[in-house]
């Protein structure tokens, strides 16, 4: 499976997608990971650019 294809039940805006492919290849796949954990914790349905930029900031990047 991609690393990109984006089967989880968790919709990823086009915008948040985006941002995705700005990570680096070789950190994206946890990157994702976090990413929608964060969206989980935050009982989102989502991930959304703004969730994707919390958390490159939460992240130290």
């Amino acid at each position: 499976m991609n690393e990109l294809d984006f089967d989880d039940e968790l919709q990823w805006t086009p915008q948040a997608k985006a941002k995705l492919k700005n990570i680096p290849f070789f950190v994206r796949t946890q990157a994702r990971q976090r990413i929608e954990e964060l969206a989980r914790a935050s009982e989102s349905g989502e991930v959304t650019a703004k969730l994707v930029e919390q958390a490159r900031h939460e992240f130290g990047q």
